[in-house]
């Protein structure tokens, strides 16, 4: 009652006292009992550290227990059953930092590397720019409280101190920006040669695109993805190296001064908030994989539009293509979208928590000094005002310095998961070159192929192949593109000298057969025996023409050194295009003064020229010559490398009757057996077998007697012409009749 009737000034002074009072006993009470609290505390700190290494190997052990139940189970079926292929999920597993090491032993290869080196002069220059950040915190101290207390002269000598610490401060910070930026490139590097090693060999680049369907934009993966992953873990390790040392460094220079208590229970309250934040946080890592896919999908279909643009062009397909592309384009920015009002609202979170929430208990923490006079904390800070201010300032230094160092540790969980998107793609790219060169195809199937099971069976079987000096097929099923069983058993036998026609309707086996014999399919059954691939030479309707000089067309794919090294001059070069009538090619001359030796023999001087010159001619030459001329081109690149046996599958379909006769008499004259693909029955003369396919699974292998077939064949034509002409000479003898 008494209480009631005192003024409210002397009540809020009486709660006040009790308030200090209460504060007072509290701090007193912790002082008493302060060796215990210390150890329960780093006690409980141990026993979560022990629980959530126990529960990562649990999530391991469950993550691993899936993943052997889906092998149980079974693969995904591509090409031997149709369904298809489910795309991976990004995410910070297990199977992302086993993905990401083995990337990282391609990209560091060994200790004595010069990948390592780097990285070991990047780790020396983090720490010293910490150690420098550090001796900068407690010199900015000296200086606030030095001009604080007055003292002008202590003030001058720190800050000419302070300048003088600025040159290898600036210099580090130049070198660790330098090194960063030499890791990546030296990443890259060594990460594309080995990609280039594996996709180039042994005809994998075509194996990835023909007979899989897990890769549809592998340029994009080469060139793009594995720039942004070097970039990525380039930018990761000093992202990660460096906050993780400030924060072991800065955090014990603050347990000095404001005490271990403290610090762990600012740090439990930070834990607690990113945990919060981190199960709030989307998951970046699939969002940039899902990306990178659609610009990927986005850049293949323009792609595709020039490969076929003359086609579209004449089909005036333009406004289709045009939906496709906006189609793409729009899917992908609708994606990208997304990510970003993903991220807007999570800046928001990320800045509020990290700026405010955590500068507000960092500045509790650097009161504790100040305010609390807990023994053994900062007993330097306890003299007088100015050193209560070198003691703040220190730590508010300090502070802001292991702030800064968690939020960027925090950022770069962001950036992490960016990281696991585009480890999940090269790795991807990895894995499935892999399962090509091992034979190991995924695909999804149409039509017969997906729903018949003894066409799965004999997809997913495998035959045998040997190198021989003839070729031979033994029991071999013949597969479409699409893996229908075209010819379930295909056996047949030539050797050098016994020239093959090969003949028969579209869709029937034959570019399968060639596939098989230049090594780029394989063989599902039986057994085949053929040459090396250097014996086997191929020509097709349309020849390959690469931006290069007229040299590099005709002895593609040899270099100009390995044509000097089989002894083949520019002259003979120059020969084979006139064989072939194209010696209008080589009119180009050279202005260059005649040496003395030409003087003497300006008619050869000349010819040398004109031929030096035209074939050093640089060129887009799949634009400028025609069919024919593309054909005859192939032709003479034919005539060049000489092998022992040339598959030409209607390689002289734009050439003239004449052309034509010089090509197959030229090859035969170089002893070349040829296989040719031709329904002209001018070619008749120039093969001895023929192996003619019916398109309904059958085939007939035998002896060709080209002249006689002519023969009979024009016998044949004559009688159906003779027959066609009986209905209307039985019309004309009736109406005779009638009429007499």
């Amino acid at each position: 009652m008494i209480a009631s009737h005192l003024p409210a000034q002397l009540q809020a002074a009486i709660s006040n006292r009790s308030a200090k009072q209460l504060l007072h006993d509290l701090t007193n009470l912790y002082v008493k009992h302060r060796t215990r609290i210390s150890r329960t505390v780093y006690l409980a700190l141990f026993l979560a550290l022990i629980n959530r290494v126990r529960c990562a190997i649990n999530e391991q052990k469950a993550a691993a227990a899936r993943a052997a139940e889906v092998r149980r189970k079974g693969p995904l079926r591509g090409s031997h059953g149709g369904e298809g292929i489910t795309r991976k999920k990004v995410e910070l597993n297990t199977e992302f930092f086993r993905n990401l090491l083995k990337l990282l032993r391609i990209c560091i290869p060994g200790f004595k590397s010069r990948e390592l080196r780097l990285l070991a002069s990047h780790s020396v220059f983090l720490v010293l720019r910490t150690l420098i950040s550090l001796y900068v915190a407690e010199l900015d101290g000296r200086l606030v409280s030095s001009l604080v207390k007055g003292k002008g002269k202590a003030f001058l000598r720190g800050l000419v101190w302070w300048m003088i610490v600025a040159v290898p401060a600036t210099f580090t910070n130049s070198m660790l920006s330098y090194h960063q930026t030499t890791l990546c490139l030296a990443y890259r590097s060594r990460l594309t040669q080995y990609i280039h090693n594996k996709y180039l060999h042994d005809m994998t680049f075509y194996t990835l695109s023909a007979l899989d369907d897990r890769i549809k934009n592998a340029d994009q993966l080469i060139t793009v993805d594995v720039s942004k992953f070097s970039n990525s873990v380039a930018e990761l390790y000093s992202n990660l190296a460096k906050p993780i040392l400030d924060l072991i460094i800065y955090n014990w220079s603050l347990s000095r001064s404001v005490g271990g208590e403290g610090l762990f229970a600012m740090s439990l309250m930070v834990q607690i908030s990113a945990s919060v934040m981190r199960a709030l946080t989307p998951p970046f890592g699939k969002y940039v994989a899902d990306e990178a896919r659609l610009e990927g999908e986005f850049r293949f279909q323009h792609s595709r539009l020039i490969d076929y643009s003359e086609e579209i062009a004449l089909y005036a397909g333009h406004e289709a293509e045009k939906d496709t592309l906006d189609k793409g384009y729009f899917t992908l920015i609708k994606h990208v979208n997304r990510i970003l009002r993903r991220r807007f609202y999570h800046g928001i979170m990320e800045d509020f928590v990290i700026k405010y929430f955590w500068g507000a208990l960092g500045l509790m923490l650097c009161s504790v000094p100040v305010f609390l006079k807990v023994p053994s904390v900062g007993e330097a800070a306890y003299g007088g005002k100015g050193d209560h201010t070198e003691s703040f300032i220190t730590n508010r230094r300090l502070l802001l310095s292991s702030s800064d160092a968690f939020g960027r540790l925090m950022f770069s969980y962001k950036e992490i998961s960016q990281l696991a998107g585009y480890t999940s793609r090269v790795s991807t790219l990895l894995e499935v070159i892999a399962d090509c060169q091992a034979e190991r195809f995924q695909k999804v199937m149409v039509g017969s192929s997906s729903s018949t099971g003894e066409n799965a069976a004999v997809l997913s079987g495998r035959g045998e192949l040997e190198e021989s000096e003839d070729i031979t097929f033994d029991s071999v099923p013949i597969v479409s593109p699409n893996g229908d069983v075209l010819v379930k058993s295909l056996s047949f036998h030539i050797s050098r000298g016994d020239h093959l026609l090969i003949v028969g309707p579209n869709g029937c086996g034959k570019s399968s057969l060639f596939r098989i014999l230049g090594g780029l399919w394989p063989v599902y059954g039986g057994k085949v025996r053929k040459p090396p691939m250097e014996d086997i030479f191929y020509i097709p309707q349309r020849p390959y023409l690469m931006k290069g000089s007229l040299r590099q067309q005709i002895i593609y794919p040899d270099t100009l050194l390995e044509m000097r090294e089989k002894g083949i001059t520019d002259q003979d070069l120059a020969e084979i295009l006139n064989v072939l009538g194209l010696e209008d090619l080589l009119n180009t001359h050279s202005n260059k003064p005649f040496s003395a030796a030409e003087v003497l023999n300006p008619s050869t001087a000349l010819s040398s020229r004109r031929t030096t010159a035209g074939l050093d001619l640089q060129a887009e030459w799949s634009d400028i010559l025609s069919t024919g001329n593309q054909q005859r081109i192939a032709a003479a690149r034919l005539f060049y490398h000489r092998p022992k046996y040339a598959i030409l599958d209607e390689c002289t379909s734009s050439v003239t009757a004449e052309t034509e006769k010089i090509v197959y008499d030229e090859a035969k004259r170089l002893d070349i057996t040829l296989m040719t693909v031709s329904h002209r029955r001018s070619l008749w003369r120039y093969h001895g077998w023929i192996l003619q396919f019916d398109g309904q699974g059958g085939y007939v292998f035998t002896r060709l007697d080209g002249e006689k077939r002519l023969k009979l064949e024009d016998e044949r034509e004559e009688l159906e012409l003779r027959l066609r002409g009986v209905p209307a000479v039985a019309r004309r003898i009736q109406e005779l009749e009638a009429g007499g």
